[in-house]
């Protein structure tokens, strides 16, 4: 179609060749083909020119228009390509996104105000494709399915318990004496509930026995405010409360099991300008 009206516009098939860069000949079987096609001849050809057929004119119109709007939508779609702007579908573990991505989706979108984020928090792995994700926030080791990960912080697991509590039942030296504390556990963790602790190679597994489980980080996170006893916590959770002293760090000498965080999205050749602005802003905030 972008052969015929070359053509027609230039009148010569060699004038056509030059500006689309092939021969006259070639030009001459786009025509034949697109005729052919149509079942009717759209131009007369003469050793000196060509001339439109009645139907060849009002064909030549009707793919000018299209043309047009092929044009329009190419440049919308390098402007979204081009531009950060539209919905962006973004999910993440629970804890993870209400504490640590919400203040990175407030900076981004203060940057980029055309864009609209939609947060889906969830701690199951969510298929992209099919519930129409473009970010997710992976906690753990990654399946391979294909997605293109990029590595954030690590998630910590820390220890704490209430300046309240501690005044109370006294503060633990070593991880052993957590023994002899109110430990707060998670209910699906096992009947044993042992929290592992490190310290260069020096290995230490403590029973972690308390009067209270629950299914929720924020459960816990909440009876150790309240002063209920020790709990084991990721930093996303812990850092807020940490820094405002409503809870203490024990023994920050101890390492507790981290665990590898990546931002994953659909393996696109050339993802939109939201998709690869959002994942570059939050590796700068979060990697």
């Amino acid at each position: 179609m972008q052969v015929f009206v070359v053509a027609a516009t230039a009148n010569s098939l060699a004038a056509a060749g030059r500006q689309l860069d092939m021969s006259a000949v070639m030009v001459g079987k786009h025509v034949s083909a697109l005729e052919q096609q149509l079942g009717a001849r759209l131009l007369e050809r003469t050793t000196r020119k060509l001339t439109l057929t009645e139907i060849g004119a009002s064909y030549l119109e009707r793919c000018r228009d299209v043309l047009a709007s092929v044009e329009a939508a190419d440049n919308v779609a390098e402007t979204l390509r081009a531009v950060p702007q539209g919905s962006l579908r973004v999910t993440a573990p629970v804890a993870y996104g209400a504490q640590r991505l919400v203040p990175v989706i407030h900076a981004y979108t203060a940057t980029y105000p055309l864009v609209h984020v939609d947060l889906v928090l969830n701690d199951r792995v969510v298929n992209l494709a099919e519930e129409g994700i473009d970010v997710a926030i992976r906690s753990g080791k990654l399946a391979d399915t294909g997605l293109i990960a990029r590595p954030l912080a690590r998630s910590r697991m820390l220890a704490a318990a209430s300046p309240d509590y501690l005044r109370r039942h006294g503060v633990p030296a070593h991880p052993l004496d957590l023994e002899r504390h109110n430990c707060l556990s998670f209910d699906s963790w096992g009947a044993d509930h042992r929290w592992r602790f490190s310290q260069g190679e020096t290995m230490v597994a403590v029973r972690a026995q308390g009067n209270f489980t629950s299914n929720h980080g924020h459960a816990l996170l909440a009876a150790g405010l309240a002063g209920m006893g020790v709990v084991m916590q990721n930093d996303a959770l812990l850092t807020e409360h940490l820094l405002s002293g409503a809870m203490v760090h024990l023994l920050p000498e101890w390492e507790l099991p981290s665990r590898a965080v990546h931002i994953v999205r659909r393996p696109e050749p050339r993802p939109s300008a939201k998709v690869r602005s959002f994942v570059d802003f939050a590796l700068a905030r979060l990697g």
